[in-house]
């Protein structure tokens, strides 16, 4: 994958999404600037999350925005999707790996500084800090990086490297001035009332951070 990729990195959630059509709203941010889309459902059995995968690929397609699964390699795998995201307790990278081949995109989460240390003896394509703020989408993890904390993980790794967790309007351009190549945004985006726009306001101060960096 390119680095570039992660710059605005959507999340999905159907159950943000203010009743709205998932593929609808994920089209919606892609035109205004998303560049990375994570399929993740937690909730449904797997075949209807493969049927979903499938309409997603298919909405996708001719976008250039690649198409990532969330935790389940056997959905990816049969969605042909573009890659992976796997946590802590997820599959193990390696039989990942192995399992897709070394052509598709595997991201990892880490939730500690060890972990974030750890993760350079592996390769993988991202890594994700998790969370730099706590969040009601994801109470499943430890306590949160901070700017400080997510600076310091910037430094660490080898990995090119996004925040997620509280990404928003008010903290992403922060999150990326830290050395981060991009943030995950969830509600940000799908329970925004038009999720073009937000989309497009939030790559636009992705894009600015980013941009100073390169200026040096």
């Amino acid at each position: 994958m390119r680095r570039e990729d992660l710059a605005l990195y959507l999340v999905t959630d159907r159950g943000l999404s203010l009743g709205r059509d998932l593929e609808k709203v994920v089209l919606q941010a892609v035109e205004g600037g998303v560049t990375l889309v994570q399929l993740r459902e937690k909730e449904i059995d797997t075949r209807e999350f493969i049927a979903l995968g499938l309409r997603l690929k298919a909405a996708l397609a001719g976008s250039g925005v690649p198409l990532l699964i969330n935790d389940r390699v056997d959905v990816a795998m049969a969605v042909d999707a573009d890659g992976v995201h796997i946590g802590q307790s997820d599959m193990p990278y390696d039989i990942a790996r192995r399992l897709l081949g070394p052509d598709k995109i595997i991201g990892l989460s880490v939730e500690t500084m060890d972990e974030v240390i750890q993760a350079n003896a592996l390769d993988v394509d991202y890594v994700a800090v998790s969370p730099v703020f706590a969040t009601h989408t994801k109470t499943d993890t430890l306590t949160p990086f901070g700017y400080e904390g997510l600076e310091r993980a910037c430094r660490l790794t080898r990995h090119p490297i996004c925040g997620i967790g509280g990404m928003n309007a008010d903290t992403a351009g922060r999150a990326v001035a830290c050395g981060a190549d991009g943030v995950a945004v969830v509600s940000a985006i799908v329970s925004a009332p038009d999720p073009y726009l937000a989309s497009k306001n939030l790559k636009s101060i992705i894009d600015n951070e980013l941009d100073k960096r390169r200026l040096g």
